[in-house]
């Protein structure tokens, strides 16, 4: 299972797909109704990225899923990318 991220000027995206299948299993994206309330609360886009990465690694906890491969898509690992993977692993999610 791949662990894909995007992010554009004001939100951020992340999905697990299943490239056997070619399916996506699940995702989570700053756009989300369910994290409307947590979203307000974040002060920065990073905090954006934190609050994607617990929704997602949640996600994968209900699904059974604990190990997946990190997909930057192009972006470097520092900054938002970096604090959405450190708090997925935060929340049980193997990366």
């Amino acid at each position: 299972l791949r662990l894909v991220v995007y992010r554009s000027l004001k939100h951020f995206e992340a999905q697990i797909v299943d490239d056997f299948e070619g399916k996506t299993v699940l995702s989570a994206s700053s756009r989300d109704k369910s994290l409307k309330a947590k979203l307000k609360k974040a002060k920065n886009k990073t905090d954006i990225s934190k609050v994607v990465g617990e929704a997602i690694a949640s996600k994968a906890k209900k699904d059974n899923i604990e190990t997946v491969v990190l997909d930057r898509n192009g972006y470097p690992y520092h900054g938002r990318v970096r604090a959405f993977a450190d708090s997925a692993r935060e929340n049980g999610l193997k990366l």
